[in-house]
This record gives structure tokens, sequence and C-alpha cells, in this order.
């Protein structure tokens, strides 16, 4: 495997070591590419799609969507036997809202909730096994803020008010006594003047 010259420019546990650290470096990559995994953001209530890639699920494949740390099992396609299988999850967070491609393998989550936010792992056997992660992360639906004037009149006929954003600690001022409150995630606001 070594030519001799390469060989014997390394000791045996200096080649051991290399190799140490050649898996190391390894199992950091798999781990990194597990944790930073495509991102997907979605509205409570909306439905969700995590896509295979694949177009058509061969014999030789079988896939298994897994949810979670807990690694609890949501769904499976055995190609050669046409078995398809969705699951509630351990805790029914999953109930009546799993719905797997029989021909991509893709699994799409319908009427989600923030409980469905998590990591999800696609795994494939085939002749060389494949995994994808996604990050998907369900963010609430925003009520509209409402503003809250609060005024108190004083003696010298002046009147001190106050604005309270509800849901939100500030109000900004705009121009022309207009002032705005702001709900917002990265996926959606929600606006009053």
């Amino acid at each position: 495997m070594f030519s001799r010259k390469f060989y014997y420019m390394f000791s045996t546990e200096q080649l051991k070591e290399m190799f140490h650290v050649l898996v190391l470096f390894c199992l950091c990559c798999l781990i990194l590419i597990g944790v930073f995994g495509d991102s997907v953001s979605v509205m409570e209530g909306d439905s969700v799609t995590l896509n295979t890639d694949i177009t058509e699920i061969t014999e030789d494949e079988d896939i298994w969507w897994i949810f979670g740390d807990e690694n609890d099992l949501l769904a499976k396609k055995k190609k050669k036997k046409q078995i398809v299988s969705t699951y509630n999850g351990t805790d029914g967070r999953f109930r009546d809202r799993l719905k797997l491609d029989d021909q991509t393998g893709s699994l799409t989550i319908t009427n989600t909730t923030t409980e469905h936010t998590g990591v999800y792992k696609l795994l494939i056997s085939r002749a060389g096994n494949a995994s994808k992660t996604f990050n998907v992360s369900v963010y609430a639906r925003l009520p509209v803020p409402v503003i809250i004037r609060n005024c108190s009149s004083s003696s010298s006929s002046h009147q001190n008010c106050s604005l309270l954003c509800s849901s939100v600690v500030n109000v900004e001022y705009q121009d022309k006594n207009t002032y705005s409150c702001v709900l917002n995630n990265p996926i959606s606001n929600q606006t009053t003047h």
C-alpha cells in the first residue's frame, strides 16, 4: 500500500497517530454535516415537505425518517416489499400529520405546530448508505399588535400619555406623532401604526 520510501519516513507509531487524526477529522466532519443540515422554516399550521432529492426509489433502496435526539421512527419505505409505514411518534405529536411520497420517499408534515421543531434525519440504505439532515423551525403565528394609550391629566392643563404595545416591550416613534408597534419572527411580521 505505501511505498517503502514513504514507510521509512514515518515510524509505525507516527502512522498510527496520523490514522487516528484522520479518523477523528472524518467523524468531526460527519457530526458537522448532521448539525448543519438543510434548514427549513415554516409557519404554524402550514405544511412542510422534506425532500430526499431522489426521483424514484429503486428496488435495492429502503428509506427511514427519524426525528429528534430520541431517534423516534416516523416513517419507513421498503421498496422491494412495497411497504410504506408512518408512525405517530412516541408521544403522538405526529398523529395524522405524516405523508410519505411513494415514489421519492420525501416526507410531508401537515398542519405543523411548534412541537414539530427539531432535527429530522433521512437514512437511505443502498450500495453506499446515504443520509441527510433537516433542521426544521416552526414559528407560531403572530397576533396583530395593539397599541394601548394611557393618559393622565395634570393641573396645568397638560396631558401626559404613555403608549404600551401589547406583547412587545417597545413602541417606535415615527414622525408627526405617529407610532408603530411591530411583532416579528424570522419569517413574518405584524405591524400596527
